[in-house]
């Protein structure tokens, strides 16, 4: 983890920090104009392992990182697919059932969104990153050791996800609070700007299958007195179907998004029904 951290900052630096700077956001923010509303304050890439790598792709990517990360996520993506296991147990269901729901046809994607929050002149007129939930399903953040900012929406209030050496942290996207019914929940977070200090963001997404047909698991339905299932639960809709409601709506809630599906789901079956 170390290693990736001093080549993640290495790279930032050699590749990626002069074009950042120079960039007309952030000339406009020192400037102190209004209107970031809609601006994250990062510096982003990101590499795509599953189902194809796209790594050596990545613009200033050296030898030495590429491996240094492939190695990276691909224990990772092991720690993610023993989660999926650890969940089953604790939900009841099926060993080996999430990791099913999740490969469709052709199998799970799985990348990285690499983030560098610089610091920021005027952190009170910018987020780093504005509060949403993220869309598919185990995501695994490797996240800066000294400089704070991720922050977690709990009972409406904003809570600080402190940095700690050497630590992994999860967070369960939208498709696993549908999967599971609402027993688990996807997490509304955000990253504050930091007027001082760069903060290191390396996060993996576990997420189900461009075609993977996505609905709550059959014993997580909740059934009334009489016996008969409750229907008024959450959609049935196909992983890229969603996304592309989600690529619109991202820093929205997640509410409309699945009444969204539910309505798509009434309307047109074709897609949902030969996935």
């Amino acid at each position: 983890m170390d290693e990736v951290q001093r080549l993640f900052k290495e790279h930032y630096k050699q590749v990626m920090e002069k074009k950042f700077m120079e960039s007309v956001a952030s000339k406009k923010l020192e400037e102190g104009e209004p209107g970031w509303d809609e601006v994250d304050w990062e510096s982003t890439f990101f590499a795509r392992h599953l189902p194809v790598s796209d790594i050596a792709d990545v613009p200033g990517i050296g030898h030495d990182y590429r491996v240094a990360m492939e190695d990276f996520v691909t224990r990772l993506q092991d720690l993610a697919e023993q989660f999926l296991d650890l969940f089953c147990e604790n939900l009841g269901l099926e060993k080996g059932y999430l990791k099913k729901v999740f490969a469709g046809k052709n199998g799970p994607t799985y990348g990285t969104k690499v983030c560098n929050y610089p610091a920021c002149p005027r952190p009170d007129l910018v987020n780093g990153l504005r509060a949403h939930t993220d869309a598919g399903g185990v995501i695994l953040l490797f996240q800066d050791d000294c400089v704070p900012g991720l922050q977690l929406l709990k009972d409406g209030q904003w809570v600080d996800v402190p940095p700690m050496r050497h630590t992994i942290v999860i967070n369960l996207g939208d498709q696993l609070e549908v999967i599971t019914n609402g027993r688990y929940k996807s997490v509304e977070h955000r990253v504050v700007a930091q007027r001082e200090g760069e903060r290191m963001s390396i996060a993996s997404f576990y997420n189900p299958g461009s075609d993977a047909l996505i609905c709550p698991a059959p014993p997580l339905l909740h059934k009334e007195q009489n016996g008969i299932v409750d229907q008024n639960t959450y959609p049935k809709f196909v992983f890229q179907d969603y996304m592309k409601v989600y690529g619109r709506e991202k820093f929205n809630a997640k509410a409309p998004r699945f009444q969204t599906m539910k309505s798509m789901e009434c309307i047109n079956m074709d897609p949902i029904a030969t996935a």
